[in-house]
């Protein structure tokens, strides 16, 4: 089998390819770090594949050589706090639309003519699409239009079998910055193991911890304006 995972130098990318490669796959670890991609091309059955995601031409060329893959995992992606909504911060809305949403149609314009019929396109997206929270504007608006696009493409791909991955609060040096509690957080190598089973069962959405999740997803059923009353108290 091979995997080619995006965002594979760190957190939940960098797990799944430790763990697809322990499995046997040949993984394909893509991301920009080139320290990290050197670090992971010594481990067996592992070979990096440098590139800036947001750029599409450097997505086609770093990949033109590979002729077909079982299964593709997009996975990069950044996030940002618009800490202040009364003065909207644009640069940084563009930049974390670009990261997250803009380098998802970059990475499949040039890797899912790849994915041999039968095989899996797996998307990962965020749990913060469920409820409008305290600071997303700009990173729940792009992980909401990843999990549109993933759910959209598993209407049209009758070859491919599309997975939409919701996580909770993931332990990585990304989140470590966060300055609120994160409820029911796990490791990045937990959360690699809960995808990889989805995957292996081909499911449409792999939410996790699922405790978590099945909350968040009691909670959207409340009317608008009560969760908002409630979201305006979680940002205090």
């Amino acid at each position: 089998m091979i995997t080619l995972i995006t965002g594979a130098t760190s957190g939940i990318g960098e797990e799944l390819a430790k763990q697809y490669a322990a499995l046997g796959d040949r993984v394909i670890a893509c991301g920009r770090n080139e320290e990290k991609l050197a670090q992971l091309s010594g481990y067996n059955n592992i070979e990096a594949c440098k590139f800036d995601a947001t750029d599409v031409d450097a997505v086609k060329q770093a990949t033109a050589h590979y002729e077909q893959f079982d299964r593709v995992i997009l996975n990069a992606g950044n996030c940002e706090y618009i800490n202040d909504a009364r003065n909207f911060d644009s640069a940084l809305f563009a930049r974390v639309i670009t990261t997250n949403l803009l380098s998802m149609g970059y990475c499949l314009d040039a890797l899912l003519p790849k994915i041999k019929s039968g095989g899996q396109l797996v998307i990962v997206s965020s749990s913060v699409t469920y409820l409008p929270l305290p600071r997303s504007e700009a990173y729940g608006a792009s992980k909401a239009g990843v999990s549109y696009l993933a759910k959209s493409l598993a209407v049209d791909l009758t070859d491919v079998d599309v997975s939409l991955v919701h996580p909770g609060f993931v332990k990585t040096p990304l989140t470590q910055k966060n300055d609120f509690p994160m409820p029911m957080a796990v490791t990045a190598e937990k959360a690699a193991d809960y995808i990889i089973k989805g995957v292996s069962k081909r499911r449409k959405e792999i939410h996790f911890p699922y405790r978590f999740t099945l909350i968040l997803k009691c909670l959207r059923v409340l009317p608008l304006p009560l969760w908002l009353k409630l979201a305006k108290g979680l940002s205090r």
